[in-house]
């Protein structure tokens, strides 16, 4: 059975790894075959200049991460199969011989960490080369490094108390340890929820209250018109670090937020702040965040009762190259590999997520002026550099959004109905 799991896991690495290298060769092709003329919907407001712009700053980023792909999963074999967690394991264990819980937190600490370390690199160069050589990154190597630290000292902050709650219910709660935890999981995911915007967020950016009379009194009157209630509005400090634009809702119950990046609120004009807030708004109508948050506690427990049953198998940790089962690798062996064997189920999450923008959008149209959101659009396209042209394979893999030609055509069936 071992050598079955070991056969079925390297072909379908290998199967899903040249999957996403052909998906980023195919939309970096198309793109370019595609770049000497701008889609015929946007002739008229998005020029030659700008539209080349787009596709090569999304080839430059779809390089960026095809090669990304490749390094993932040459250190997931080597986690695995090539004997790297039974290293890290044999190394914690000389250190650590009788702390089981302790040990088992340093050895998943340490894997994460050898994927961050993967990963630095690659966000560098993204950073200071790509978005840099386009005309986005605000950042300084100081900031970079600094947020990456601020971030590291958060998550073990908040994810240290939930992975050693999870090792101590695998080892003493009995058979149903995977629901006790996902229970705990469950509710630190709602409680994040809640926190997040007031106490987590601010450590990274600065969010002040929205100081345009005029535009915080219209978006107020479209809020109590659409019956959303908010904490407050908010302008992010996004120009810090970016040149992208944005906003958002954030929150949960009576903490949430509306944040504007003010790179946003510089490039659109009121009549289009009001159609890409209503967008949002559409979004809390339709329970999208509510039915995500449902569908991300139903995986979760599905997976973890999954892993509840694979624990007591020993040809899962041998398959997988662990030759001294334990708790703790049962759980990060499954972290591990579980992508690899969900990734060809992306074009379903994919196509459930552009079905709400569609949704979110149909919302705006009827609460606001639809002509207004297709301008946002067609604006933050432009200053965003984001292609008007991705393969349609590529983008049925990766993108949560609707391809800007389908979203804009479909939009421009509305008409003005404030």
């Amino acid at each position: 059975m071992a050598t079955t799991l070991t056969f079925i896991f390297v072909s379908l690495l290998a199967i899903t790894t040249l999957v996403r290298l052909w998906l980023g060769n195919r939309h970096i092709q198309y793109i370019q075959s595609h770049r000497q003329q701008v889609p015929a919907a946007f002739t008229q407001t998005i020029s030659l200049e700008a539209h080349q712009k787009a596709a090569d700053y999304s080839s430059a980023k779809t390089k960026v991460t095809i090669a990304e792909t490749a390094a993932h999963a040459i250190l997931l074999l080597l986690l695995t199969i090539g004997g790297g967690l039974q290293w890290i394991d044999q190394v914690w264990t000389q250190w650590l011989p009788n702390q089981d819980i302790i040990r088992g937190a340093l050895v998943i600490c340490s894997a994460l960490f050898a994927s961050t370390l993967i990963e630095l690199p690659f966000d560098y160069y993204r950073t200071f080369t790509v978005d840099a050589q386009f005309g986005f990154n605000k950042m300084t190597p100081v900031m970079f490094f600094s947020d990456m630290f601020k971030h590291g000292l958060v998550g073990l902050a908040l994810g240290a108390p939930i992975l050693f709650a999870a090792l101590w219910l695998m080892q003493g709660a009995g058979d149903y340890w995977w629901f006790y935890l996902w229970a705990i999981w469950s509710v630190f995911n709602i409680v994040m929820l809640a926190v997040y915007p007031t106490f987590i967020a601010p450590l990274f950016n600065k969010f002040t209250p929205l100081a345009d009379i005029t535009l915080k009194s219209r978006i107020e009157n479209l809020l109590t018109k659409c019956g959303f209630k908010s904490q407050g509005l908010f302008v992010m400090d996004g120009s810090t670090r970016s040149g992208h634009g944005n906003a958002y809702f954030t929150g949960f119950g009576s903490s949430k937020r509306v944040v504007f990046f003010d790179t946003l609120l510089d490039k659109l004009n009121a009549d289009e702040i009001e159609a890409v807030l209503a967008h949002e708004l559409g979004h809390f109508k339709h329970h999208h965040v509510i039915k995500r948050v449902v569908m991300m506690f139903s995986i979760s427990l599905i997976g973890l009762a999954l892993l509840g049953w694979l624990i007591n198998q020993s040809w899962f940790y041998a398959g997988l190259g662990v030759h001294q089962p334990s708790d703790y690798m049962a759980l990060i062996l499954f972290l591990l590999v579980s992508p690899t064997f969900l990734f060809l189920l992306r074009p379903i999450m994919a196509s459930y997520s552009r079905k709400n923008e569609f949704e979110a959008d149909d919302y705006a149209a009827k609460h606001a002026d639809a002509k207004f959101l297709v301008d946002a659009l067609v604006k933050l396209y432009r200053e965003n550099a984001s292609t008007l042209t991705p393969d349609p394979l590529h983008s049925a893999f990766y993108d949560s959004h609707p391809p800007a030609s389908i979203r804009i055509a479909k939009l421009a069936t509305y008409t003005g109905n404030r």
